[in-house]
């Protein structure tokens, strides 16, 4: 019997690094099953533009029934589960194309937001369930993680059914080895915390109430 996919995308290394961590998770999980759902990973380039055309055909291709997507996020201390995409591009730091779009839309005619549809206070519970450091953010940024993750959102509203979203992840301890006061987190725990969001993802259709917010 086929078993429906979840899709699982991470990005190619960027701004100097040799590796980027959400790639090298989601590759280890390519082929496993959870929870009646074969998981299939793909690397999207760290490029404005590309990464949602390589986007689209992975749907395309796999036909999944959930898409998660991970980014590398230097600064943070756990699990980043974001809540909200917006609709503008404004690069700190050039792609690997070189490209280092400045106050731009995403999408022209685009809605200025999109919320996730994954069951972000479900899967923060389960997390911390399991003592794993995570957090709901309001913000994934403005370089190709928002530009990826507002693209798949756009995406996914012309296919009812399909839900999916963004998270990201802390660096790898191996890169922070000469950044000083950058914190890490190892593999195998960005392993665990993967399997237990998409056994979540595709077990909860509607989310819990949880107080998770910020006061600032």
């Amino acid at each position: 019997m086929h078993k429906p996919t979840v899709l699982l995308t991470g990005f190619d290394a960027f701004g100097g690094e040799s590796l980027n961590p959400s790639w090298e998770a989601v590759a280890r999980l390519d082929g496993e099953s959870i929870a009646g759902h074969r998981l299939a990973a793909a690397q999207l380039p760290t490029v404005f533009g590309d990464a949602l055309d390589c986007l689209e055909r992975l749907l395309d291709q796999h036909k999944p029934r959930l898409v998660l997507c991970l980014g590398q996020a230097s600064g943070r201390t756990a699990i980043s589960l974001e809540r909200v995409a917006i609709n503008v591009d404004d690069a700190r730091i050039a792609d690997n194309a070189g490209q280092q779009p400045v106050d731009q839309p995403i999408l022209a005619e685009g809605p200025p937001a999109y919320f996730t549809s994954l069951p972000i206070k479900a899967m923060l519970e389960r997390l911390h369930a399991a003592g794993i450091p995570a957090q709901v953010s309001n913000s994934a940024g403005t370089f190709v993680c928002n530009h990826v993750f507002y693209g798949l959102m756009h995406l996914l509203a012309a296919r009812p059914g399909l839900r999916g979203g963004f998270v990201h992840i802390p660096y790898s301890p191996e890169q922070v080895v000469e950044k000083k006061d950058q914190p890490s987190m190892a593999m195998e725990l960005v392993l665990k915390a993967l399997r237990l969001m998409v056994e979540t993802a595709v077990n909860v259709e509607h989310d819990i109430r949880l107080a998770a917010g910020t006061t600032e």
